[in-house]
């Protein structure tokens, strides 16, 4: 998932309606949109390996926040950085500082396949801050598909006589500060265009990872992590830009039953680069959450309806 930050577990952003109708074309570009996210977490769980993992969440900003500059800037967008709710951009742009920082962090321990599903519960935590934050009611049916859906992260996480381990926790912190990212995101999009709410992320996130840099700072000599640095940054603003692209052309409810393509190229990447094998039991656990998950899709789009 994610930025999903690059595992977009839930609809992250509310973008305009689209400008096009092409769902099929909407489809292929989420798809390859979420495959990025698979490459961006599969070059920071390789990088963290090599350098200090605060220099990968750096390097995923700043390269990130660089190239998006040459699309979303004040001259080609004027007035990109009116908000008319600056403290909610900000705070909504620190969730998705912490969502890479945990998840960056997790991926060190954890496979790609376990964080992927962990990610998953994205829709679980959004159901349950809605409540309070955007006062939206969760019924029963909506309660039992969370509890079965974090009956499924247990699958997934297999707690042992220690508990669960501290990367597990890490990753579900994740998944939680993503949620709310979700949820402050389409609190936003009733003033804010989704290009300044999309600059403002990069730039906020870009500030906050320089700040531990002169405690932290690896300088590279590799070649190859020095160009696993900048196609981090670079395939992660492919990645976003894509969504943008796709939801121009296809509503969210028909996307987003696609974002679960990822783990099945979380899995792969997994395999190519790492030799990891997802256990009967993580699958098993991925299927509960992903089908619990798109029940939720499920209902909140048919409420959205009424």
């Amino acid at each position: 998932m994610r930025a999903p930050e690059d595992t977009p577990a839930a609809p992250a952003h509310a973008p305009s309606p689209p400008l096009t109708h092409a769902p099929y074309v909407g489809i292929a570009l989420m798809c390859v949109a979420v495959a990025s996210f698979a490459v961006t977490d599969t070059t920071a769980k390789w990088l963290s390996g090599h350098i200090n993992v605060f220099v990968v969440v750096w390097a995923r900003y700043v390269i990130h926040f660089a190239c998006s500059l040459v699309v979303f800037n004040p001259w080609t967008v004027p007035g990109l950085l009116k908000t008319s709710r600056p403290l909610l951009q900000i705070g909504r742009s620190a969730m998705l500082f912490l969502t890479t920082a945990l998840n960056f962090t997790a991926l060190q321990v954890l496979q790609l396949d376990q964080t992927v599903s962990i990610m998953f519960s994205v829709p679980f935590f959004v159901a349950l801050f809605a409540g309070p934050m955007l006062g939206e009611r969760v019924g029963v049916r909506r309660w039992c598909a969370i509890l079965v859906g974090f009956a499924g992260i247990l699958l997934v996480v297999r707690p042992g006589a220690g508990g669960i381990h501290p990367a597990a926790i890490l990753s579900l912190g994740a998944a939680a500060t993503y949620a709310l990212y979700a949820i402050t995101t389409r609190m936003l999009a009733k003033s804010d265009s989704s290009a300044t709410t999309l600059f403002y992320s990069s730039l906020v996130g870009s500030v906050v990872a320089s700040l531990p840099l002169p405690f932290v700072w690896e300088t590279p000599h590799d070649p190859l992590v020095i160009g696993a640095m900048l196609e981090l940054g670079m395939v992660a603003g492919v990645g976003h830009f894509l969504l943008i692209l796709a939801h121009a052309r296809a509503p969210a409810a028909t996307l987003a039953p696609y974002i679960y393509t990822q783990i099945i190229a979380m899995i792969a990447l997994g395999w190519l680069v790492f030799g990891q094998v997802p256990s009967a039991w993580t699958l098993a656990g991925a299927g509960v959450v992903i089908a619990s998950g798109a029940y939720l899709l499920v209902m909140e789009s048919r409420s959205r309806r009424v």
